[in-house]
């Protein structure tokens, strides 16, 4: 097989500025998420159901739909009622802060339920309120408990930046394709994406498992 280094000389600066922005679209959707993710995952372990119910649906409905199908009824149905046109790198944020925030919610949820309850009894018994014995006394041993799966999100996150491509985000993959159209060659466009998300992933993992190790250690 002919390898043809110039196809991937002549695409690396997008390539890199594709990488730049697939990070950028990482960590926006991680950070959206984590905010909305702690809100549901709060409202799903309220104490009436009738609260609980449209939480419960929102985390039914991104598990159990393909996150494709989700950044299309974005971009198309929902971003043009607030823009015209619509932004990609706009919709693809959303959906993926969207269809994060799920995952971030059954996350914190079994992570503040792993706590005993009777630090929150023991907290409330020195006069903190349900919120201050959240914020001083659970969250910050909840979050412990949570660093590996939340790595786990952001890693899934990061491979699923790649569909953003299908609405014309000009982000990692989107170049990929761009190439592979332009030459009418796959290995080498391809290839290349595959081994920087590769990179990515594994400074990713190594980084959370070094965070993980620090955290225990305190």
């Amino acid at each position: 097989m002919n390898i043809r280094y110039d196809i991937i000389l002549d695409y690396l600066p997008l390539f890199i500025k594709g990488t730049l922005l697939t990070l950028g679209l990482t960590v926006a959707g991680v950070a959206l998420g984590l905010i909305i993710g702690l809100l549901i995952g709060l409202g799903k372990m309220a104490d009436r159901l009738w609260v609980r119910l449209p939480f419960i649906w929102y985390i039914n409905f991104f598990r159990g739909t393909p996150f494709l199908v989700q950044i299309l009824l974005i971009h198309f149905g929902v971003v043009p009622l607030f823009m015209s046109p619509a932004n990609p790198i706009v919709s693809a944020i959303i959906a993926l802060a969207l269809n994060s925030a799920a995952y971030m919610a059954e996350i914190f949820r079994a992570g503040i339920q792993s706590i005993d309850k009777g630090q929150v009894e023991a907290a409330r018994s020195l006069g903190m309120t349900h919120r201050q014995a959240m914020k001083l006394v659970i969250l910050p041993q909840a979050f412990k408990r949570m660093i590996p799966p939340l790595g786990n999100e952001f890693i899934s996150l990061l491979k699923e930046t790649s569909l953003a491509a299908i609405i014309a985000a000009p982000e990692l993959m989107y170049w990929g394709r761009a190439a592979q159209g332009q030459y009418i060659r796959v290995w080498e466009p391809y290839i290349t994406v595959a081994i920087i998300y590769l990179i990515l992933t594994l400074s990713m993992t190594y980084l959370m498992n070094f965070i993980e190790r620090r955290m225990k250690t305190e």
